[in-house]
């Protein structure tokens, strides 16, 4: 991936957001879920959209090339990514994945600037269950015993496995160059921060009833089929609550034969998906 290109935006305590700029067309902002940064998550699908879009690459504090802070709570990644879409300066679509599913949503609530919105596996964590809570918990204690003996490849492993079928987790082995994980494992550090800081808050979230009826911009949920039975029941829950309350939502079936990590290892079929809509509602 070249440098030729980045941007660069200030976040509201300061901390600089920054992120690779690749394509030529309308802008279409790209917001990483964890444990990722601008490039890891989406490096496979940019061939798949340059030449329709003018595709941010931010990458959340702490990672990638953004600057960071000790503050990683919801609010301060959701106002880094509010202010990255702001400093484009002109009217841009958005794209989550999972986890920044919220972030991409609280964007489109506060700026004027969003055209449309798209998410693929929206994760909705005020809705999980006890038991799906508890067993994210366990991994993440194990993820925290890796990261904390150095092991931060195995912290990696251990939250892909968690997400991941075994027919995915072996394709994202071979994927980038084979160095998936070891690049993921980077990330790990603030991605603990990220998720440890998000279960201690209970301040007001993107995904509240009264922040969604608020966005006036069309919003397209996607999700795979071929996905772990647990998550795919976090999933339709997510989408069931977002679909009572975002005016303009899209929901898709299932897409047959894509697992969670669709954008990374079948990005074709997942940038027709978004070209179509965006396309659609242009």
């Amino acid at each position: 991936m070249t440098d030729e290109r980045i941007h660069r935006a200030v976040s509201a305590d300061g901390t600089e957001i920054a992120g690779r700029v690749e394509g030529n067309g309308p802008p279409l902002v790209l917001v990483h879920s964890v444990p990722h940064d601008g490039d890891i998550a989406w490096e496979t699908m940019l061939p798949h959209l340059t030449d329709r879009f003018t595709c941010y690459l931010p990458s959340i504090r702490g990672v990638g090339l953004s600057g960071d802070h000790p503050d990683h709570s919801p609010p301060r990644l959701e106002e880094d990514v509010n202010s990255f879409v702001d400093s484009i300066g002109e009217p841009v679509y958005l794209l989550g994945f999972s986890t920044s599913g919220p972030l991409v949503l609280g964007a489109a609530m506060h700026s004027g600037a969003v055209v449309a919105v798209a998410v693929y596996d929206l994760l909705v964590g005020s809705v999980m269950r006890e038991e799906h809570l508890a067993s994210l918990g366990a991994m993440l204690e194990q993820m925290g015993a890796a990261a904390a003996e150095g092991r931060l490849v195995d912290a990696a492993r251990t939250s892909h496995h968690h997400a991941a079928t075994d027919d995915e987790f072996a394709a994202l082995e071979a994927s980038l160059g084979g160095e998936y994980f070891e690049r993921c494992a980077e990330i790990v550090p603030a991605a603990l921060q990220w998720v440890r800081q998000g279960a201690a808050y209970e301040g007001p979230l993107p995904t509240d009833p009264e922040m969604l009826a608020q966005i006036a911009a069309p919003v397209l949920v996607l999700r795979g089929r071929e996905i772990l039975p647990w998550l795919g029941t976090v999933l339709a829950d997510s989408e069931r609550h977002v679909a009572h309350h975002v005016a303009d939502l899209h929901v898709r079936e299932p897409l047959p034969g894509l697992g969670h990590y669709a954008p990374l290892l079948a990005p074709e079929r997942i940038a027709r998906e978004l070209i179509s809509f965006f396309e659609m509602v242009r």
